[in-house]
């Protein structure tokens, strides 16, 4: 199959271009708001959203006409008018909280932000906080507790490594007596036994406050959808594949000097920042495109309808010859629009698992969560029996612990734990 750009990506960047990071970071629906900011004291510079570019195309000096973009997007753009996403993502919830008193330094922000960055969109933190330290060279110890202060973010809950660790995040949001407390905390610590605790005092009350918990804590994020705005569309026809950016939803800076001489100090330096902005937005450009292609080629099995191969961030950052965390801005939020639906691009990388490393722990994820799901709700499967159902599924040797990770990442309580859960559901 031929791999064909359809979308010519500027390269013509300034030596010394600063700031561009807060547009590559920014998600597509907020980029216009991202420039309003940063051209607010700039009064010879006006920024458009797509639907406000005449048809006719710029008079003054613009980054690029969009209307053949607009002409060739249509029919795609129509399309999308049936995706479903929040109003504000729970990403943009969590990044609005990374403010005093919590977070007072500069470290405890960025670490914040590393930390939201590996959030799954179940509320769940998942990754190693041993290879986070690692890959990012903050202190280990200092990452866990600024994970802690988490428990006080809404989604009440988000942050948790687990099921448990959620919910008593979320204890902290009721106003209990401290022997409810108490025993709330018990019967969450020791959820396994759950029925010994049943002639406590307090057993019933505790109960119902745990029953009000959210599970996962992110859970109404993923209820109140409403639409989605892909940043890639990915297209397969016949013997070719087409990565296109959504340009349609592109701002487009404009730049007018209103018959203002342009030799003036004052003149020079506000174009030049003008000028900075239009490679930063092509920067922007540049930087997914090669991000889309680059997702087609390694997981080009998944987009002619296999499974996600393994794939990490540093792969990208290798080949694109930028920072881990800058690879990590550039995905955070973003989404691509192919045949299979749309994905959060950040749900392609997974690492693999097995002699080869050719199944990734995506699939073992969801191949764990479907068998859960369609399991007899009197006789829950354990982790040892889904054990037995992955390896014949993959043809791979994994320990039962894996599973239990992957089951607990996925925010699905143990085989005795849910058939409480589904006793008291």
């Amino acid at each position: 199959m031929k791999l064909r750009q359809s979308v010519a990506t500027s390269h013509k960047l300034s030596g010394t271009l600063r700031g561009w990071l807060p547009f590559l970071q920014a998600d597509i629906e907020s980029l216009k708001e991202t420039l309003d900011k940063a051209t607010r004291e700039n009064p010879f510079v006006e920024i458009k959203s797509g639907n406000e570019v005449s048809e006719e195309g710029p008079k003054t000096k613009t980054t690029k006409s969009m209307q053949s973009d607009r002409i060739t997007k249509n029919s795609v753009s129509n399309e999308i008018e049936a995706l479903n996403f929040t109003k504000i993502s729970l990403y943009d919830k969590l990044q609005e909280q990374i403010v005093p008193p919590l977070f007072k330094t500069e470290k405890s922000k960025r670490i914040a932000q590393l930390i939201i960055d590996n959030i799954n969109e179940n509320g769940y933190f998942e990754a190693d906080i041993k290879n986070l330290a690692k890959e990012s060279g903050e202190d280990e110890n200092e990452i866990e507790r600024i994970r802690k202060r988490f428990k006080y973010f809404e989604p009440s809950g988000v942050g948790a490594v687990d099921l448990f660790e959620s919910f008593l995040f979320q204890l902290g949001d009721f106003d209990l007596e401290d022997d409810v407390y108490q025993c709330c905390v018990r019967m969450i610590e020791d959820f396994e036994n759950l029925d010994i605790y049943q002639k406590e005092p307090f057993f019933v009350e505790s109960l119902k406050i745990i029953k009000k918990f959210h599970n996962p804590p992110a859970i109404e994020y993923q209820l109140e959808q409403v639409q989605i705005i892909p940043d890639i569309f990915i297209t397969i026809d016949e013997d070719k594949i087409d990565v296109d950016l959504n340009l349609a939803y592109y701002p487009d800076i404009v730049i007018d000097l209103g018959g203002i001489d342009d030799k003036f100090d004052f003149v020079k330096q506000k174009v030049k920042e003008a000028t900075s902005l239009v490679d930063a937005l092509d920067l922007r450009k540049a930087t997914l495109m090669k991000i889309g292609l680059m997702l087609v080629e390694y997981q080009y099995d998944f987009f002619t309808g296999g499974a996600i191969k393994p794939m990490k961030l540093d792969d990208l950052a290798g080949e694109l010859d930028r920072h881990h965390s800058t690879i990590s801005r550039a995905v955070s939020n973003k989404f691509i629009s192919c045949d299979r639906g749309v994905f959060p691009i950040k749900s392609f990388f997974t690492a693999g698992l097995g002699e080869d490393s050719e199944v990734s722990n995506s699939e073992i994820k969801s191949f764990i969560q479907g068998i859960i799901k369609a399991e007899n709700r009197l006789k829950p499967l354990s982790d040892n029996k889904i054990l037995i159902e992955v390896e014949k599924e993959f043809n791979i040797k994994i320990g039962r612990r894996t599973v239990t990770k992957y089951r607990n990442l996925a925010g699905i309580s143990s085989s005795s734990d849910r058939k409480k859960l589904y006793t008291f559901a």
